[in-house]
């Protein structure tokens, strides 16, 4: 921990380390103990807490398709945009699909081929099922994921090494609550606008209060 102090007279923060750290520090460079400094710096989700994240993304997608309009279903903001359906069907395999990945520890591009294929096959309806299942999926898909799976390096798109559990963070939790920020801009550009923060980051319309 940092603690403030001066050097003639300027004010500077100096690292205070907590008890017993010299000791510690001693051991792991005698071999006697393992170094578990990185992991613990590094653990800041449990398993069952990305599984309730991921869980919560699929709650709050599915409420801002509950505010779609059929009509607007081939809405797009320009020409190679997604349209609402097509962003939809999307968002019905990607979080699935890159948590496989992320398992496997390589990118299979048929799979995904494959997946993306399927979604795009589907109705409306049978979309929003399929988005409806997702929660399931992810407590199936990382049922058997350890913490020592999560801290393992990989690089499924050749882009550089991060930890499984960085990957499932950025890639796949990061990009579901990006991509239904995208499905919120486009149902204000359809006109709802009274969609608010409260539908967008907690999945429900704002309390009316009096």
């Amino acid at each position: 921990m940092l603690d403030p102090g001066t050097i003639s007279g300027i004010p500077v923060a100096r690292w205070i380390h907590p008890p017993g750290f010299g000791a510690r520090r001693d051991a792991v460079r005698r071999g006697n103990m393992p170094d578990f400094s990185v992991t613990e710096s590094i653990m800041v989700l449990t398993k069952p807490e990305l599984v309730s994240a991921l869980q919560n993304e699929v709650r709050i997608l599915l409420h801002l398709a509950s505010k779609i309009d059929r009509a607007n279903l081939e809405y797009r903001p320009t020409p190679k945009q997604r349209s609402i359906v097509e962003l939809l069907k999307y968002l019905s395999m990607m979080g699935p699909a890159l948590v496989q990945a992320a398992k496997a520890g390589a990118f299979d591009g048929a799979a995904w081929t494959a997946a993306e294929q399927a979604a795009a096959a589907q109705s409306y309806d049978q979309t929003l099922a399929a988005i409806s299942a997702q929660p399931a999926a992810y407590a199936a898909l990382l049922a058997d994921v350890s913490d020592h799976d999560l801290r393992a390096d990989i690089d499924p798109f050749g882009a550089g090494k991060s930890s499984r559990g960085a990957f499932l963070v950025t890639q796949v939790l990061c990009g579901c609550a990006a991509y239904r920020t995208q499905l919120f801009l486009y149902l204000k550009a359809c006109g709802r606008e009274e969609l608010n923060t409260w539908n967008l980051w907690v999945g429900m319309d704002e309390p009316q209060h009096g």
